[in-house]
C-alpha cells in the first residue's frame, strides 16, 4: 500500500483572501515503511507573507523570488501523489490551499488524483480526546525527537508526521513477531501424537476477565481495529 505524508507552508491562513503556498513537501510510505522517496519544493507565491506566517516558517519573499511557481511543479506533484492515500495533519487546511492552487491552473481537485485523504488531526482527536493534538504535542506523546523543529518546515514536518502516523496506527502490529522460517525436519523425527490424550484446561473467570480488559485496551489503542474483539462481538 502506497501512502504519501504531506505538508505545506503558506503566506497566510486563508486562501480565499489570496494567500498562496510557499513550500510543499511529501514523503512516501510503502507497506508502512519510509522509502526515502520524497517531493519537496519552495514556491514563489508572487506576494508577501503575513507577519504571523513569517514568524512560523521564516520564508521571506526575497528567498522565494527565484523559486518555481506552483504551476511549474503541478504536474510533477500530481504524478507523485497519484493513486496514493494522502496523510495530512489538519487536512482541510492543506487541501483547501492545494485545491485553490490546482484551480488556478485549471486542474481538478486533489481528491480526483489520489486514492483517499486521511486527516491525522481527526485521528489524534479520536484517540486522545480533550488533549493537545498538534504535531509537537504528538511528538512528545509518542517519544519522537522533534528537537530540530525550531521553525515550521514542510519537509521536516512531513517526516515527523510520518513517524507520528505510524505510531498512532501501530495498534496490533506491535504485538506481531517476526518468526524465522523453520526448515522441515525429517519425518522420522516427528512424534506421533494421535494416540495421546490431551488435557484441556479451561480459563478461569479471572483469566477471562483479564483477557476481556486486554482486548478493550488493544481496541482503544488501535482505533477499534482489534481483530479478536471484533470476532467475539
Amino acid at each position: 500500500m502506497r501512502q504519501i505524508v504531506l505538508d505545506t507552508e503558506t503566506t497566510g491562513l486563508e486562501y480565499k483572501l489570496g494567500h498562496r503556498i510557499v513550500e510543499i513537501a511529501a514523503v512516501e510510505l510503502c507497506n508502512r515503511q519510509l522509502t526515502g522517496n520524497h517531493f519537496h519544493h519552495y514556491l514563489n507565491p508572487e506576494r508577501e507573507s503575513d507577519e504571523g506566517a513569517l514568524q512560523v516558517h521564516g520564508l521571506t519573499r526575497t528567498f522565494l523570488e527565484d523559486k518555481p511557481k506552483f504551476r511549474e511543479i503541478s504536474s510533477d506533484f500530481l504524478d507523485f501523489v497519484y493513486d496514493a492515500e494522502l496523510i495530512i495533519h489538519n487536512a482541510p487546511f492543506d487541501v483547501g490551499f492545494l485545491n485553490h492552487e490546482l484551480g488556478l491552473v485549471k486542474l481538478l481537485t486533489l481528491d480526483t488524483y489520489c486514492l483517499q485523504i486521511t486527516d491525522t488531526l481527526k485521528l489524534a482527536k479520536d484517540l486522545h480526546p480533550g488533549k493537545r493534538n498538534n504535531l509537537d504535542a504528538l511528538c512528545d506523546r509518542y517519544k519522537i525527537d522533534n528537537s530540530k523543529r525550531t521553525l515550521h518546515g514542510a519537509l521536516l514536518d512531513a517526516e515527523l508526521l510520518a513517524e507520528v502516523y505510524l505510531a498512532m496506527t501501530r495498534g496490533q502490529e506491535s504485538l506481531l513477531m517476526d518468526l524465522d522460517v523453520i526448515n522441515p525436519v525429517d519425518g522420522s523425527t516427528v512424534c506421533d501424537i494421535k494416540d495421546l490424550t490431551l488435557r484441556v484446561l479451561p480459563a478461569t473467570a479471572a483469566e477471562l476477565e483479564q483477557h476481556t480488559r486486554q482486548l478493550e485496551c488493544i481496541s482503544k489503542e488501535s482505533n477499534n481495529q482489534c481483530i479478536w474483539k471484533n470476532l467475539n462481538d
